[in-house]
């Protein structure tokens, strides 16, 4: 059988680095693709901050993105041929790499997402055909441009003998509703670990809380989590997505001042994390009440702090990782790049509507020729 080998790039809103991925699509199995090689390379420092000061105004940033973009691109390549490297094949080897690039701006309402790539260095760097730029005909048609992922999830993860839900945790969170009669829904729930990286990063000087440790040293403050939960963001129907845009720290201090009480900054960091349970919890129960197992991937898979609190929220369900299926929870998403490039290059459509809201299904991506 001809192999078909597709890479895929991810670097998160969680920005932790960068995960990619070499996937065949013509395993021997009967999932629709297994990872063969894989790669992780973190951000440096510097371009952290820069990529977390671009998320807002500020001076000379048309310049200091471009710089930030060709930095960016320069570690996708270095990803690839990493993951190349322990596949044991060549660039000459991919049909081509899905390289989402970091997403700076998401502002659907007003038709606009920003996703900070070079995908021509990365093609020219790589050796190969790169996609990119996956949001944009979901926008432009309308939709909200994210999640993209539940038609991947669907391929990967459905059964037909039980209602799952697959619930990825990144810098924001998204869940993807998976009943037995093959029907795919999606949205975001709200932050990930977006509100508690920061939160971490201004208190303790680290840029996130390894297994939720700290966070475990605190208690919820009730008044507090109330008080997020309040946000009309919530309680909003989908089709939603959002970012950073919307969740960040002036968000996070406006509710706090609010509050009115000094609160100790580890129960703040318990309460971001009792927010994230809570309110993937919430949307569960209110869309997909049937559901008897949640499948959960991206960085906070690996939170035991938020695990728990998961579990605790969603009780009689079965929590798990993707690990059980078989897929590691920090190349879910890069696989699913992997597989919207291959729809691409078929000229196949990689939303789903009824997911983003857009009008209709549209093949998403630019491509890159190598």
């Amino acid at each position: 059988m001809a192999r078909d080998y597709f890479a895929g790039v991810m670097s998160g809103t969680s920005l932790d680095g960068v995960d990619a991925v070499i996937a065949d699509f013509a395993p021997s199995g009967a999932r629709p693709c297994r990872t063969i090689g894989a790669a992780h390379v973190g951000l440096p420092t510097m371009l952290r901050d820069e990529l977390l000061a671009l998320q807002l105004p500020g001076k000379n940033e048309l310049a200091r993105a471009g710089s930030a973009a060709n930095m960016l691109a320069e570690l996708y390549a270095d990803a690839i041929s990493r993951a190349l490297v322990e596949a044991k094949l060549t660039a000459d080897d991919i049909h081509a790499a899905g390289v989402h690039g970091q997403t700076l701006r998401h502002r659907p309402d007003l038709g606009i997402t920003v996703q900070l790539n070079n995908a021509a260095r990365v093609a020219e760097k790589a050796g190969m055909t790169v996609v990119a730029d996956f949001r944009s005909r979901d926008v432009a048609a309308g939709g909200q441009g994210a999640p993209l992922v539940p038609a991947f999830h669907s391929a990967l993860f459905a059964r037909k003998d039980r209602h799952r839900v697959i619930v990825n945790i990144g810098g924001i969170a998204n869940m993807t509703d998976l009943p037995p009669d093959g029907t795919v829904s999606g949205f975001d729930t709200g932050p990930g670990n977006a509100l508690s990286d920061l939160w971490c990063a201004r208190n303790r000087g680290t840029p996130f809380d390894a297994q939720g440790a700290w966070a475990a040293t605190g208690k919820v403050v009730p008044a507090l989590l109330e008080l997020l939960l309040n946000d009309p963001f919530f309680k909003s129907p989908p089709p939603k997505s959002t970012h950073r845009d919307k969740f960040n720290l002036q968000w996070l201090e406006e509710k706090l001042r609010a509050t009115r009480v000094k609160e100790e900054a580890e129960d703040v960091q318990a309460t971001l994390v009792a927010l994230t349970a809570r309110t993937i919890a919430d949307a569960i129960r209110l869309y997909s009440e049937k559901a008897t197992e949640v499948l959960v991937c991206g960085g906070g898979a690996k939170n035991a702090a938020l695990m728990r609190d998961l579990a605790q929220e969603l009780k009689p369900r079965r929590i798990l990782t993707t690990a059980h299926e078989g897929v590691a929870v920090e190349q879910v998403e890069a696989l699913a790049f992997a597989w919207l490039a291959r729809e691409a290059l078929a000229g196949r459509p990689g939303n789903l509507p009824a997911v983003t809201g857009a009008r209709g299904p549209r093949v998403l991506g630019a491509i890159y020729p190598r």
